[in-house]
């Protein structure tokens, strides 16, 4: 069983997921943007990434992820290349991993699974729909970004629409209290 974690950037996703799964013994957490940070690491993907948005992305063989996401964020064109060039290693892996932990509860954290085959697969989803001033203070935290840079980066991300989630959770204490009273038979 699929349980989709959605919500923007520093709205919880990874602290929340690890949540359920330390509740759900059974169950395997994937981090959709680790496993696009490894998919970066890939010769076949920076080569695409050089070809499209230059060499001065790739340091050291590593690629800038700040700078892309500088380019990718300001642009819908280049975030959809970006998709294609990287999307496909991405969803081969999750398969993998589905597939190798089927008798298990798959908890699915990224910001943009209402786009993918996995949102629409999920009996069950949940939405991390917390205030704009919270998660702006966490990721500055994080990250170690600027204002200007978190602006671009949440602009950049699509709206949520509601009617899409089984479960809207607004803050901290909601996210807890679904993981104190939760169990498989009441998800």
């Amino acid at each position: 069983m699929i349980i989709c974690i959605c919500g923007k950037s520093g709205s919880g996703k990874t602290t929340f997921s690890k949540k359920l799964q330390e509740k759900f013994v059974r169950s395997i957490y994937i981090n959709v943007d680790d496993i696009a940070h490894k998919v970066l690491e890939k010769e076949s993907v920076k080569q695409k990434i050089r070809k499209y948005f230059g060499n001065d992305l790739i340091i050291d063989n590593m690629i800038n992820r700040k700078k892309l996401g500088r380019i990718v964020f300001h642009s819908k064109e280049a975030n959809k290349y970006f998709e294609e060039i990287t999307w496909p290693y991405m969803e081969e892996e999750i398969d993998n991993l589905i597939a190798d932990n089927q008798e298990k509860i798959i908890l699915l954290d990224y910001i943009l699974l209402p786009k993918t085959k996995y949102f629409k697969k999920a009996p069950y989803r949940i939405l991390l729909d917390i205030p704009l001033n919270i998660r702006r203070e966490r990721i500055l935290m994080r990250d170690h970004i600027d204002d200007e840079y978190f602006n671009i980066r949440d602009n950049a991300c699509d709206e949520y629409d509601y009617l899409d989630f089984n479960y809207i959770l607004h803050d901290d204490e909601e996210m807890m209290n679904f993981i104190k009273n939760i169990n498989i038979k009441n998800l």
